[in-house]
């Protein structure tokens, strides 16, 4: 059930129209443990009358079993659904809940207040409209409060009520609650945050939540649910920002029809507009605005739509259609925030899939500035983000991109980054702005390109990726193999990975992140070498089956072959011909693969050389075998 209305009785279908077109407030409840945010959700949820009778039986037992209130009604279980939550009296997860009143509709999500549980929180708040944060009138401001307070800042949160809850444990002391207030507008003028309201209030007694109380009558202002009820939506206020619409769809049903669906992210379109595509820039006129339900004379932010233009130009699924007047940025390198999300590290130099709207493209963090500490707000140097960790970046795309900077526009600033090998998302960020080399540097054309080249050396121009342990044979290997296509006649080069950290990579230590950033150099190297129209041997370990997917999607289809060269632990200790296993164990030389540091082997390689079955001869006429039948070399 929902709010006592009369036209539920009288005139349902009134009642059910009045209610899909009334607005829709997003909001997140945020503060420290235990400072009330599932007691304030459980509040709501009861005064709006959207319990049902078993519901409230299971709540009155629940709470007589888990409550905190020494068996009256505890709100806060109405929202801790998870059993481990209930146990702890905390909260972990994410917890979203539907209700409504009179005049508008409201989702909230309740986010965990603990700090191991940031990541949640950051979810939670991506879609909201506002911010209620949570202070325990006892304890006043906690590094929790101030580690929300910067996140909601960072989030670019517009709208933030602090409410100063548990006033009835203070006797609802004014002097407390001005105290408060002082302090917080202190600390939130560090962050940069302005539109705050200040509400005192008890969650469990009711008090200032849906009416105001009798107990502080020295309180004038608004209570929390007329603050809710009036706050602006972000849809109105994006209405007023300039006209985005991310393409998600071209729709061609027939030949007579071309339009290009998608939900309008900002702005307002009509027939007759001016628009451009980006990021390739070509203008054109809208004709049409088309939906199921016909067409319109203008759509607005928060609308689904399909675009019909005057002119045949090309556009594709993740093309961002703007105002022609006031168009998006376009860059493919930027400053960004962002959080991580993931147990394993954020490493430099490794390759991850990047969502933007409905654009997806290949995206890599090239330089981690400073990471954020939460709690003091200081900016540390570092060379990762660990879970939870936040960081300010540089990030590089293998394409440009349209975009706004998250301040403007979430839709269009905001973005994911998926692990390319898991596809799970492993970090969220905000775009700021594009740096300035990513409008500086262009690409310079030259006439003799790689299939020249290669056509004069009279071979095809590929990557023989050589893989495995220390001791597995990769050089040896290698070298043999370039002997066997220099004597045919064949233009190649060997990288080593012993000559190599001599020379272009001597700055780089043997940590995750220098060993990415080692292949990383490598890779780009092998490219420029193909462009050349060589054959490159690459013998390096390259550990992480990620960087090697880099090398990879760094070439054409074809140029690439991994050849994995297998051999088993106890073998490559037995040989160690460099005595680096000896070291290792000794505990003399960290971060040693196969010892102290993972090696992940290929899942499905080109060439599979298990070299304890067979010599080094053997090894190299098969990697010339496994060429001859690709057909790039006679």
């Amino acid at each position: 059930m929902s709010h006592s209305s009369d036209l539920i009785a009288g005139d349902i279908e009134g009642y059910l129209k009045a209610h899909e077109h009334k607005g829709l407030l997003r909001f997140i409840t945020c503060g420290s443990v235990d400072d009330g945010k599932s007691t304030l959700i459980g509040r709501l949820l009861f005064e709006s009358k959207l319990l049902f009778e078993d519901q409230l039986a299971a709540i009155e037992a629940d709470s007589k079993k888990y409550g905190t209130q020494g068996g009256e009604m505890d709100f806060a279980l109405l929202v801790d659904g998870l059993a481990a939550e209930r146990e702890q009296g905390i909260t972990i997860d994410v917890a979203y809940r539907f209700f409504s009143t009179e005049k508008r509709k409201f989702i909230v999500a309740d986010t965990p207040g603990h700090e191991q549980y940031t990541r949640n929180m950051v979810t939670g708040a991506s879609t909201a409209d506002a911010a209620i944060l949570m202070v325990d009138a006892r304890h006043g401001i906690l590094t929790q409060t101030r580690r929300h307070s910067f996140l909601m800042s960072l989030m670019g949160m517009r709208h933030l009520v602090v409410a100063i809850n548990k006033m009835d444990l203070v006797d609802y002391s004014k002097a407390r609650f001005d105290q408060i207030v002082e302090e917080y507008r202190a600390f939130a003028k560090q962050l940069g945050l302005e539109n705050i309201t200040f509400i005192p209030m008890s969650a469990l007694k009711g008090d200032n939540v849906i009416e105001h109380s009798a107990k502080m009558p020295w309180y004038h202002g608004t209570t929390l649910l007329g603050y809710l009820e009036t706050v602006e939506l972000d849809a109105e206020h994006l209405q007023r920002s300039p006209f985005r619409m991310p393409v998600q769809w071209v729709n061609r049903p027939n030949l007579d029809f071309r339009g290009f669906t998608g939900m309008v992210a900002s702005g307002v379109v009509r027939p007759g507009d001016q628009i451009r595509v980006q990021p390739s820039g070509k203008t054109s006129t809208v004709s049409r605005i088309y939906t199921l339900d016909g067409d319109l004379e203008e759509a607005v932010a928060g609308q689904s739509i399909t675009l019909l233009l005057e002119d045949e130009i090309d556009i594709s699924r993740g093309d961002v259609i703007s105002g022609v007047d006031e168009p998006a940025h376009t860059a493919d390198q930027f400053e960004t925030t962002l959080v991580w999300m993931h147990e394993a590290p954020l490493l430099p130099g490794r390759p991850y899939l990047m969502k933007l709207g409905t654009q997806t493209v290949s995206a890599t963090v090239t330089d981690i500035k400073y990471q954020v500490n939460v709690n003091t707000l200081e900016h540390t140097a570092s060379k990762q983000l660990d879970l939870n960790g936040i960081g300010i970046c540089t990030l590089s795309l293998n394409r440009a991109v349209a975009f706004d900077a998250y301040k403007d526009n979430h839709d269009t600033g905001g973005f994911i980054l998926i692990d390319r090998m898991t596809n799970n998302t492993v970090g969220a960020g905000m775009l700021h702005f594009a740096l300035r080399r990513s409008q500086n540097i262009h690409m310079q054309h030259v006439d003799i390109d790689k299939q020249a080249r290669a056509l004069a050396k009279g071979q095809k121009p590929a990557v023989l990726w050589f893989t495995g342990l220390s001791g597995a044979g990769k050089s040896t290997i290698a070298n043999l193999v370039e002997k066997k296509l220099f004597t045919h006649g064949q233009h190649t080069y060997l990288l080593d990975g012993d000559n190599v950290r001599h020379g272009l990579n001597r700055d780089l230590g043997f940590t995750d992140a220098d060993r990415v950033e080692n292949v990383r150099r490598v890779a780009e190297t092998a490219k420029l070498m193909v462009d050349a129209g060589l054959i490159v041997m690459s013998a390096f370990i390259s550990p992480f089956r990620s960087e090697r997917q880099l090398a990879r999607d760094l070439l054409e289809a074809g140029e690439f072959i991994e050849i994995f060269v297998d051999a088993p632990l106890d073998v490559v200790e037995a040989r160690d011909p460099k005595g680096l296993y000896k070291k290792a164990r000794r505990g003399e030389l960290k971060n040693f693969t196969g010892i102290d540091s993972t090696y992940e082997a290929p899942e499905a390689p080109d060439v599979h050389l298990k070299t304890s079955e067979m010599d080094a001869e053997e090894a190299a006429d098969a990697v010339i075998a496994a060429l001859r039948e690709r057909g790039m070399i006679s």
